[in-house]
């Protein structure tokens, strides 16, 4: 069967913990013991998910013991179509059979020819019409500070809104953009200022205490003000800057109404729109871009992770009139990265040819619906949300006191044991939002509806272990 037609097919059955299996249990082996004594302290992965890879095909790895694992973590979404897919394997290949230069900077090439072609007949026409493409060293955090880049140069403005929650990258620029301070504390002042943080529409803990229709239209009156009052204190900035559906943050995804109303907001002062599709972009949410949700056309698109079929690759694409920057006002060694450009166009024609955008919304609700039904045993899983194969459950402490909306708190404690018990049973999650307190999935876009219930079932069953051990 085929991607395309392994849709929903019928119901998923209620999960019944199983009383008995095998657990995996996890000792420090010597590859562990050398990276935990040789790399970085900041490394954040390997805390968490005590894992030493050797092998991966589709949604599965395997470790150095032998044991294997799904994984719902793919690259934090970088692996659309999973580990080792061939098309991507067949698009590798044929560049070094070709014998093609693997580094060219931005000299261009067939194969950068080819990638920029499918890149553009995936934008919405009234996009593509008009889109200019940077490509940008390897990563989306070099793609977001290119993009301010941009944005300030055409514009003549420096100052940049962006949004209580969101996630850009890393470096200075892009993580003056960041919500979370935890990463920001122990820097001080940033090198990158004049970032104005607005409220997101985080329906579930409204930031006005709303929720609904009414908080997003609260939302909406508040930017537009901030945007034409004289007395509001943040000067016209040159860009707003946002996810459609906030990853780290926890798996937020905007009001459709409220992004409608961003746009005509920032058209109407001649503010420039980012969306950052680094994580939600090429199918991940059901359509190919997150932003086409909404209708909307934005001025700026950050793309990475997917866009390189599990290579590194980074790229900015934007609207004509914003391409009044000067030759070299943006550059990276390696944005010329031909194996990426060659996977990446792979992962592009297989997305289509194979309606994944389809597929990736049946699983999606496959999976929400399995999710669903657990939260009727479980009153520890607040809030389950997302778009597509991008889907987040929020756990909470029942016993706590609620919120203005009535919902109670985060639980901290709590999704760090869910994510191990599912470790424990085969499953690679990772967790986000608040308080580290949202368990996420991140699935391959090519998981079957079989697979969609496997991983349910063990996420019921790790649930069940971890709120006994509260």
């Amino acid at each position: 069967m085929s991607v395309a037609t392994s849709l929903i097919e019928d119901q998923p059955a209620r999960i019944v913990p199983t009383p008995a299996e095998t657990l995996y249990q996890f000792n420090e082996s010597p590859l562990l013991a050398r990276q935990n004594q040789q790399e970085s302290n900041a490394r954040s992965y390997p805390r968490r998910i005590p894992l030493a890879l050797k092998r991966a095909k589709g949604i599965y790895v395997e470790d150095v013991e032998g044991r294997h694992f799904i994984d719902c973590l793919a690259g934090a979404g970088t692996l659309a179509l999973g580990h080792n897919h061939p098309v991507v394997i067949e698009a590798i290949r044929q560049v070094l059979s070709d014998e093609l230069p693997l580094h060219t900077l931005d000299l261009t090439t067939p194969v950068k020819d080819q990638f920029v072609q499918d890149l553009f007949g995936l934008l919405p026409p009234a996009l593509a019409a008009e889109a200019k493409i940077q490509f940008c060293g390897p990563t989306g955090t070099d793609a977001v500070e290119a993009a301010l880049k941009l944005v300030r140069t055409a514009t003549g403005r420096s100052t940049v809104l962006s949004f209580q929650g969101g996630y850009h990258g890393m470096s200075q620029g892009a993580l003056s953009l960041m919500g979370s301070l935890g990463p920001k504390k122990p820097l001080g002042a940033l090198l990158s200022s004049g970032v104005q943080f607005m409220p997101y529409p985080y329906d579930y803990r409204c930031p006005f205490g709303l929720g609904g229709a009414q908080g997003v239209q609260v939302n909406l009156n508040y930017l537009e003000n901030l945007l034409n009052d004289p007395e509001a204190g943040v000067q016209l900035p040159a860009a707003v800057i946002v996810e459609v559906v906030q990853g780290e943050g926890g798996v937020i995804p905007a009001d459709l109404d409220w992004l409608r109303g961003v746009r005509r907001i920032t058209e109407k002062a001649g503010v420039a729109l980012i969306v950052d599709e680094i994580q939600s972009g090429f199918a991940r949410t059901g359509k190919m871009f997150a932003f086409e949700h909404a209708g909307i056309i934005p001025d700026v698109v950050v793309m990475s992770k997917a866009i390189g079929g599990s290579l590194p690759l980074a790229v900015v694409v934007y609207r004509d009139w914003l391409d009044t920057w000067l030759p070299g006002a943006h550059a990276g060694t390696f944005r010329g990265n031909q194996m990426a450009m060659a996977a990446g166009s792979a992962v592009m024609r297989y997305l289509v040819e194979h309606k994944v955008c389809e597929h990736a919304t049946a699983m999606g609700e496959r999976l929400s619906e399995h999710l669903r039904i657990l939260q009727r045993d479980f009153p520890h899983m607040g809030d389950i949300r997302g778009r597509g194969l991008m889907l987040g459950v929020e756990l909470v402490d029942p016993s706590g006191a609620p919120d203005a909306q009535g919902h109670a708190p985060i639980s901290a404690a709590l999704a760090p044991l869910v994510q191990r018990e599912c470790l424990k049973r085969g499953l690679i999650l990772e967790l986000g939002g608040r308080h580290g307190g949202v368990v996420r999935f991140l699935p391959p876009l090519v998981i079957t509806a079989a697979e969609i219930d496997q991983v349910a079932g063990i996420f019921g069953r790790a649930m069940t272990a971890a709120t006994a051990s509260l």
